[in-house]
């Protein structure tokens, strides 16, 4: 059964939890790894361990949803997150592993899911309802990472962590109310029949909606880690350059919430998806060879960001026959999608420490958002198949 109303709309809030509890860790790492003993490599090790965590998980949330309802799975997952967050604080060293790969774990299911309920609950307004969801969920990781250094230095950076596990209560408690009735039981992911279709990893649509995921996530986290290191090397304080991630982090809820209307359903999205990834290959060029109109650049990554992210989810939703084949075509994308990603900040760093420069780095993304950008036309004019 389909929601309606505030019902429906409780999905954006959230998408509010599943950011702020993952990008408010980088600001701190250097308190944790004060107080911890943990050196660079294991912090960068931790920091990778949610995304590690996201490809792990992500495969196995359409069984759990077909099992237990696609609402109460969600429910579930910000329990669970309430319960991360605790254990990564104050459950001592061993918790700190166990409680972050935990956070991701359950972040992975409001990825999974959170499109799936957008196409049940908005199936005539798909690409809309992605902006907005995509606004809150970037407008959270801005907050999140914002917010870390002053809640660590009111309290310290523990405090700061769990911070969002009160966040992630509030909202399971709103969202009782849609796991009461028959819409919440485990064939709602399915409600009408469809007709057979081959397993989603023999599907072409699958590989290149999932290619598209897995580039996009790769150069958002390559460019939320290292850019206020390479603004640094240019002479930027490092005050401004972390003002200038949060402008670019920014900048994506409009590029968000723009590009919806060139993403239809029943329209070619070829171009449209030209229009939300090819800003960010221009941008990434333009840092490596004319690092002066940084402005313009960050500009474009800001609002492309946002932009292309939108159009994975929407090509998710657009491109499955049915709610179950949305939340396993979910699966699959950001599993390898986010395995992908999880491997990119490390590649950028060890690419950089190499070879003394991050010039070799900026030319790399250049290369993968125009790689990006070629299977977005070809996944926006493929249609249903």
């Amino acid at each position: 059964m389909r929601r309606t109303g505030w019902m429906a709309a409780l999905v954006f809030l959230v998408a509010l939890c599943l950011r702020p509890a993952i990008t408010a860790v980088g600001p701190v790492l250097g308190g944790i790894g004060a107080e911890t003993g943990l050196g660079e490599g294991a912090l960068g090790l931790l920091s990778a361990l949610p995304l590690l965590a996201f490809a792990a998980v992500s495969p196995l949330v359409h069984r759990m949803a077909t099992r237990f309802g696609d609402d109460r799975a969600v429910l579930v997952a910000l329990i669970v997150l309430v319960g991360a967050t605790l254990v990564r604080s104050y459950a001592g060293d061993a918790g700190l592993w166990v409680g972050t790969f935990a956070v991701g774990a359950a972040v992975a299911v409001g990825n999974v899911l959170t499109p799936v309920l957008v196409k049940r609950d908005y199936p005539t307004r798909i690409s809309l309802a992605t902006g907005f969801y995509t606004a809150f969920l970037t407008f959270a990781a801005g907050a999140g990472s914002a917010l870390s250094v002053p809640l660590a230095h009111l309290v310290d950076w523990r405090f700061s962590l769990v911070v969002w596990g009160g966040l992630a209560l509030v909202v399971a408690l709103a969202w009782l109310p849609r796991v009461a009735g028959p819409s919440s039981h485990a064939r709602s992911l399915d409600p009408v029949p469809v007709p057979h279709h081959p397993s989603i990893w023999r599907w072409g649509t699958a590989w290149l909606a999932t290619a598209y995921m897995g580039l996009q996530s790769t150069t958002f986290y390559v460019v939320v880690t290292w850019l206020p290191t390479i603004e640094g090397t240019w002479g930027v304080p490092a005050a401004t350059a972390g003002l200038h991630l949060s402008v670019v982090l920014l900048l994506g809820i409009a590029g968000g919430l723009l590009i919806p209307r060139l993403l239809r359903d029943g329209v070619d999205q070829g171009p449209g998806m030209v229009v939300a990834t090819a800003p960010l290959a221009i941008g990434t060029l333009g840092l490596l060879v004319w690092p002066g109109a940084l402005y313009l650049w960050l500009a474009l990554l800001g609002l492309a960001q946002g932009a292309s992210l939108v159009a994975a989810l929407t090509m998710l939703s657009l491109r499955a026959r049915s709610h179950g084949e949305a939340a396993k075509l979910s699966g699959m994308a950001q599993s390898l999608g986010y395995l992908l990603a999880a491997a990119g900040p490390f590649a950028a760093g060890f690419l950089a420490e190499r070879t003394g420069s991050w010039a070799p780095t900026l030319a790399l993304l250049v290369g993968l958002t125009a790689i990006q950008t070629a299977i977005g036309f070809v996944l926006g004019r493929g249609g249903r198949r």
